[in-house]
């Protein structure tokens, strides 16, 4: 289960799993006490936070499949395909890049700062996490002209379906603040699948991959 607040348990036992894995901050209690009830063991993994919990997530699931020297085979590939996409990272001036949470069915718009999770991301594309470097100390914030002014994006980080969500680009840059910052001035966005962008998993070296063509190479949203 990705992180999710709003597990539907019939959905999941649906699928007929043998085990269910998810993080810590999956819910609501009700569904996960369900799904176990049914007989279905559930193995929980600390929510991750940056690329440091790549190789223990991977093994921590690798050992509740009883395939521990796998799971030390594919820390070890994934952290070799990381240093390698790291090594495509241009030299020279660092942009600031602002990850922004979007749900624009529910009116949700937030400017990720230190706890939000994608600063090690950002920080191995080599760029600088414009929400924490403002100032903004919690995980999530409201978007505000002024929060967004002050962050002062070169490019903007979102999940692909907050993106679809309002609008594309076209109905991001309409977003109080957004159109006045030199990311939304150069409509220079960085799309991600939503399920991988923190999952901070196996696929992780393919997020950077991404993160860094659309930084750097114009392969972003337009």
């Amino acid at each position: 289960l990705p992180i999710c607040h709003d597990v539907s348990a019939e959905s999941v036992l649906s699928l007929k799993p043998d085990l269910v894995i998810a993080e810590t901050t999956t819910g609501p209690e009700e569904a996960v006490d369900q799904i176990r009830a049914a007989g279905v063991p559930v193995l929980f993994v600390k929510a991750a936070t940056g690329l440091d919990d790549v190789g223990p997530r991977i093994r921590a699931v690798a050992d509740a499949l009883g395939v521990p020297a796998a799971g030390k085979e594919l820390t070890r590939r994934s952290e070799q395909r990381i240093d390698a996409a790291r090594k495509d990272v241009p030299h020279g001036e660092k942009p600031r890049v602002a990850f922004l949470y979007l749900r624009g069915s529910a009116s949700v718009y937030l400017i990720g700062g230190k706890e939000s999770g994608a600063g090690s991301l950002i920080e191995a594309a080599g760029a600088i996490d414009a929400g924490a470097a403002s100032g903004l100390d919690k995980d999530f914030t409201a978007i505000t002209s002024e929060a967004l002014v002050k962050a002062a994006p070169d490019a903007i980080l979102v999940m692909s379906k907050g993106l679809d969500s309002v609008g594309g680009v076209d109905g991001l840059v309409k977003i109080p603040g957004v159109a006045q910052t030199p990311a939304g001035m150069d409509r220079r966005i960085v799309s991600v699948e939503d399920g991988v962008l923190l999952n901070y998993g196996p696929r992780t070296d393919q997020v950077l991959t991404s993160v860094v063509a659309q930084l750097y190479g114009g392969d972003g949203a337009r």
